[in-house]
């Protein structure tokens, strides 16, 4: 009879632990929910004032020729980013690169996060082909980027892109998304940008030592207190 006794009320336990366990589950899963937005403690971003239109040798060129998205991808980055720059630059001797720059106030999770420039430029037709990610030389340290090659008919365009996340400059992937897993573990949701820059050139190695001279110039340009916000600290 005790035995009988015993068992009926291990099945009780059982449920009250159950329940205890799910009632914590809930209670630590709002408590971790993010809600400190790093980009109001941070300098504020204004892209259109804070990237100059000449700087270095470079100025914009009104005529440029970069690639725009189709409308239907241009209605979801518009409910994406918060603001977006597009600009091409040219120099004296005529060397162009075209920016884009994709800020974005909410880069908490992958819904919300910064595309890659792959999937803009597949959507327009082009063949992508990925050269990996390589460093470039900044007068403020080196900065990684994850350079490409976009083919359309006759038009090649070497493509170089990353991506910060608040001050830290990242690529998408695991690299970003462990700094997202980290600045929600503290509650925090971090702002962040998307910056490209590429060059049409059917020389690849010319066009990255074109954008790589572009980058630096650009970096001297942006203020100091707000170049980690940009290209990471």
């Amino acid at each position: 009879m005790q035995l009988m006794s015993e068992s009926k009320r291990f099945p009780l336990f059982a449920v009250i632990v159950g329940a205890f366990m799910m009632a914590m589950a809930v209670v630590l899963a709002y408590v971790l929910i993010p809600r400190n937005v790093i980009g109001d403690a941070l300098p504020p971003i204004t892209l259109n004032d804070q990237v100059p239109k000449a700087f270095g040798g470079w100025r914009e060129d009104p005529y440029g020729s970069y690639v725009l998205p189709d409308p239907g991808v241009q209605r979801e980055l518009d409910a994406l980013y918060s603001q977006v720059l597009t600009r091409t630059y040219v120099n004296d001797i005529g060397q162009r690169v075209m920016l884009t720059i994709a800020y974005g106030k909410d880069q908490n999770s992958e819904a919300t996060a910064a595309h890659r420039p792959e999937f803009c430029y597949r959507a327009q037709g082009f063949a992508i082909k990925t050269v990996g990610v390589n460093d470039v030389q900044l007068l403020t340290g080196r900065l990684k980027v994850m350079q490409l090659i976009g083919t359309s008919g006759s038009r090649v365009e070497p493509i170089s892109y990353w991506v910060t996340l608040a001050d830290k400059a990242t690529l998408p992937g695991w690299g970003r998304k462990l700094s997202q897993i980290a600045f929600g573990l503290q509650g925090k949701i971090a702002d962040g940008m998307l910056v490209r820059v590429s060059t049409i050139d059917p020389n690849q190695e010319h066009a990255f030592k074109v954008q790589q001279s572009f980058l630096q110039d650009m970096a001297q340009a942006i203020p100091e207190s707000l170049r980690p916000r940009y290209f990471g600290s």
